[in-house]
């Protein structure tokens, strides 16, 4: 069984796989950081200030302090239940960078198999009989027209 799972493991698939999912998780970090840091702030400025992060509703107050809160911070320290629509916008936007970030990498890949299928050759899939000229399989040892036996 352990010899089972050292060859499962260490297939180009798997570990492919596995280096994929390490990369996606930082990729994913730096675009989370880029929504968050660079795309949302101009956006709120034009929106008048507003900050997606602490855009939330309360649905029912903390029991240390009473409504109203500034932040979200001080919602959650009071022990406030809220809806944090904010944060899912920002959430929401990120996936959609990542989203196309992938879509962007996969047509890149299929266009280099593409012209990689268009530049090689086709292989021959049949030949022609030296003693009748008409087409057979490659593989063939025997004409199917003549019956002749091919070398």
């Amino acid at each position: 069984m352990l010899n089972e799972f050292k060859k499962f493991a260490m297939r180009g698939n798997v570990v492919d796989m596995a280096v994929g999912i390490i990369i996606g998780g930082a990729f994913t970090t730096i675009v989370k950081s880029m929504v968050a840091d660079v795309i949302m702030p101009p956006i709120g400025i034009l929106m008048g200030g507003v900050d997606f992060a602490e855009l939330f509703i309360t649905l029912q107050e903390g029991t240390e302090v009473a409504a109203p809160y500034a932040t979200l911070a001080a919602a959650k320290a009071a022990g406030a239940v809220t809806i944090n629509y904010g944060i899912f916008i920002n959430a929401v936007i990120s996936f959609i960078i990542v989203a196309f970030s992938v879509f962007m990498l996969i047509r890149a890949m299929n266009n280099m198999k593409r012209k990689e299928e268009e530049a090689a050759p086709a292989e021959p899939t049949t030949k022609e009989c030296p003693h009748c000229i008409s087409q057979i399989a490659i593989k063939a040892t025997r004409c199917s027209c003549c019956t002749s036996e091919l070398v």
